[in-house]
């Protein structure tokens, strides 16, 4: 009787596999399915863009108007901004920022043409300004890609940089009429009803798009910068209007007649607004 050991010859898995696989009939056809399928073309997946400083995907807001944000030099210096937020939402070309105090044809020919076009409006409380809401309202301008501008800057800032600039009269001036409270809670606004340059050109392209979504999403991320301030040490900063109508106003008064009527006026007429 032979050894058991002698007629069971051991068989690794390795040759197991490869004697099965030579007789295997079908074997040739896996082999071709298998490349047909890596011959099959693959479908790239298109990507949004990333935003370069987060790093997470872009949804740019989109709009037809145009804005163009026409910037004091000493806005530049500040470290809590809203322009550079307003600039993250908008697609590329949508918010144009321009630096100065003084603009002129030579210098600045891209503005003036904007200046003189017919579909451009300057955003800019005062009596010659025409209420946008009802500009909207009564004019048909669902196919009209509007320019608007906005200077941004302190209210004196802008009073000065509006009235020495010859080519901001050639728009068309409108103001905001709608009743918002600013939620830029860390900065003080001389009145309940100013806003900053974030908001009012939230509310502006709201009502020239007629989608008040738009303001929801731009006012999103001021919100989280100054809850993030609070939380930091950060302060909430009432109006000048609300700390003087509550006796708050620890500040020496003016001593200028002009000032003293001015803050006057922020006590006593409810829709006054600095011009």
């Amino acid at each position: 009787m032979e050894n058991a050991s002698s007629l069971c010859s051991v068989v690794s898995p390795e040759e197991y596999e490869l004697k099965n696989c030579d007789s295997c009939p079908t074997n040739d056809g896996l082999v071709d399915v298998f490349g047909d399928l890596a011959a099959l073309p693959v479908e790239v997946e298109e990507r949004r863009p990333t935003c370069l400083r987060c790093r997470r995907p872009q949804k740019p807001l989109e709009v037809s108007t145009c804005l163009y944000v026409v910037q004091h030099p000493a806005e530049e210096s500040r470290v809590l901004r809203t322009v550079p937020l307003l600039a993250a939402c908008l697609p590329q070309g949508k918010c144009n920022v321009i630096v100065g105090r003084r603009f002129n044809e030579e210098k600045h020919p891209e503005l003036a043409a904007v200046c003189r076009d017919e579909k451009t409006l300057i955003l800019y409380p005062g009596p010659k300004s025409q209420n946008l809401e009802e500009l909207v309202r009564h004019r048909e301008i669902d196919t009209v890609k509007h320019n608007v501008i906005i200077i941004d800057g302190t209210w004196s800032q802008a009073k000065n940089m509006f009235l020495k600039n010859s080519m901001f009269h050639l728009p068309s001036q409108v103001q905001l009429n709608r009743t918002l409270s600013s939620q830029y809670v860390i900065r003080t606004q001389p009145s309940n009803i100013c806003l900053s340059t974030l908001e009012c050109a939230a509310v502006a392209l709201s009502v020239l798009e007629k989608n008040d979504q738009i303001l929801e999403v731009l006012l999103r991320p001021l919100k989280a910068l100054c809850s993030f301030q609070l939380q930091h040490g950060a302060q909430i900063h009432h109006s000048k209007e609300h700390l003087l109508r509550n006796g708050m106003y620890d500040k020496p008064m003016p001593k200028n007649k002009r000032k003293i009527k001015r803050m006057e006026k922020l006590i006593t007429d409810h829709n006054i607004c600095p011009r």
